[in-house]
């Protein structure tokens, strides 16, 4: 999984950090929360195909990243009006690994061009859903299917809803179970700054490289076991 920058991906975002967070000089991370769903896909044969995330972002940057895209000014957001936001960032996320990791039977798979990109605004937060299927369906067999969903450089906190659709299993061969692990601390209170956690500042951030995987203590984890 690529080492997404602070900088690249505001840019991948379309933000600067003033927008969002005009008021604070030194928030640490993170500085854009999302909150996560997914459906692992199975096909013919009990193969796995793919995922399906569904993205819902916190409202500061749901509402910054949708200005003037009311086309008809009618007050509301279409997913007609938010379809190239969504196909552009989409595409996007390609550079930075969707932000996930998926092993079948313990090999790691690559990924497919995402398909089925889509936006909807309601209640003041915008989801992005897309289908990140394989490059080749995969045999599961005994082992187990596992997913991870993280940043390594935890500009953006990723975090499983709560419920039992934070991950669901579609066309899995029957027994199959999901669990879900979510990361022991709390990186979604949005007030979190580098004041409340010290040591941990922006600069702490910024001088992370492609070595580092600070992220992944914040991974959230969805394992599938099948009989």
């Amino acid at each position: 999984m690529p080492i997404a920058s602070p900088s690249r991906f505001l840019a991948l975002l379309g933000l600067t950090l003033g927008s969002v967070i005009p008021a604070a000089p030194a928030l640490a991370h993170p500085h854009v929360w999302v909150t996560t769903k997914a459906e692992v896909a199975y096909g013919e044969g009990g193969r796995v195909t793919g995922i399906r995330h569904a993205w819902t972002f916190d409202a500061s940057y749901s509402a910054f990243v949708t200005q003037g895209l009311d086309k008809n000014n009618d007050g509301t957001l279409t997913p007609d009006e938010l379809a190239g936001l969504a196909a552009e960032n989409t595409g996007n996320l390609a550079e930075f690994g969707y932000f996930t990791k998926m092993k079948v039977a313990g090999k790691e798979q690559p990924f497919a061009d995402p398909a089925e990109p889509r936006m909807a605004m309601e209640g003041g937060k915008l989801t992005l859903s897309f289908l990140l299927p394989l490059k080749a369906p995969v045999a599961q067999g005994r082992g187990v299917t596992a997913v991870e969903v993280y940043d390594p450089t935890f500009f953006v906190s990723f975090t499983l809803a709560e419920g039992a659709d934070a991950a669901r299993l579609v066309g899995a061969p029957q027994g199959c179970a999901a669990t879900v692990t979510r990361p022991k601390a709390d990186p979604g209170a949005e007030s979190k700054t580098a004041d409340a956690k010290p040591g941990m500042s922006e600069a702490f951030f910024e001088a992370l490289t492609s070595a580092s995987n600070y992220g992944v203590q914040f991974a959230n984890r969805i394992i599938v076991a099948c009989p």
